[in-house]
């Protein structure tokens, strides 16, 4: 069995030196094996500062293509022996997702972690980036069970999610029954935006009839059938005691625990 946390870190300097405490505080909680992150900010890179403090995990980054290299990058965090790292670009929005072999026991895996375009819209350039997870999953991945997992962009019901539940299952609707309430955003991006809060206040208005900002869910642990589901929870959603608006992101994150099934005997 292993821990498994994805989580969003919002690129954007909005209280960091305030948020990482209390990112460090909660991870240091839930102890798990692997993080994957996204929005990871360079060049200082703050996932290595966060396994820095953390202890015991080695840290694995994969830059957004072109000039954004130099500015953000996905990040898988590991206590579990990594063989190998692949990173794929996604072409729209310099995107990028990585693609980890490590090992859990005597099985190895593969993770991938993804960050996807934005848009508002169900566009098609976010479906053709998932596609080409899927198409490079099956030529290199074929032989090990796979956890993708990241910050999609889409809610449940836009054809990326449907896409990947053809050949995935979600650990949160696993566990639950139905995806998270939402993932995105929390209080946080609201507090220095105002402007921002009114803009998504009328768009929701507009596009579903609802007299409140948007909010929806956008990421997900997605799991082949070599993976039992322990359980699966929202976490990193707890704001500062001391101040309700200081969250640690503007997304939260997901915590799961998967079970590898045994490999089948041979005779």
């Amino acid at each position: 069995m292993f821990k498994l946390v994805t989580f969003n870190l919002l690129n954007k300097p909005s209280r960091w030196h305030d948020r990482r405490k209390l990112i460090v505080r909660e991870l240091a909680e839930l102890q798990p094996d692997v993080i994957a992150l996204q929005e990871v900010s360079l060049p200082h890179n703050n996932a290595e500062w966060l396994a820095d403090q953390l202890g015991g995990y080695t840290v694995h980054t994969s830059p957004k293509t072109g000039a954004l290299a130099k500015r953000e990058a996905v990040a898988m965090l590991s206590r579990l022996p990594v063989e190998g790292c692949h990173t794929l670009s996604l072409v729209a929005q310099s995107r990028v997702a990585q693609a980890v072999r490590l090992r859990v026991g005597d099985r190895p895996i593969v993770i991938v972690n993804g960050h996807f375009m934005f848009h508002v819209y169900d566009h098609i350039k976010r479906t053709r980036q998932v596609q080409r997870v899927l198409n490079w999953l099956r030529l290199a991945a074929a032989s090990y069970p796979v956890v993708v997992c990241g910050d999609f962009n889409a809610t449940p019901e836009m054809r990326t999610i449907r896409m990947m539940k053809e050949s995935f299952s979600s650990a949160y609707e696993v566990a639950h029954g139905r995806e998270p309430e939402y993932t995105c955003p929390t209080p946080l991006v609201y507090r220095f935006h105002a402007a921002r809060k009114g803009l998504s206040l009328v768009g929701n208005l507009i596009a579903h009839r609802q007299p409140e900002p948007w909010r929806g869910t956008l990421d997900y642990i997605f799991v082949d059938d070599n993976f039992h589901v322990r359980s699966c929870e929202v976490v990193l959603n707890t704001p500062a005691s001391s101040d309700p608006t200081l969250y640690p992101s503007d997304h939260v994150g997901l915590c799961v625990t998967l079970e590898v099934a045994a490999l089948p005997v041979t005779r």
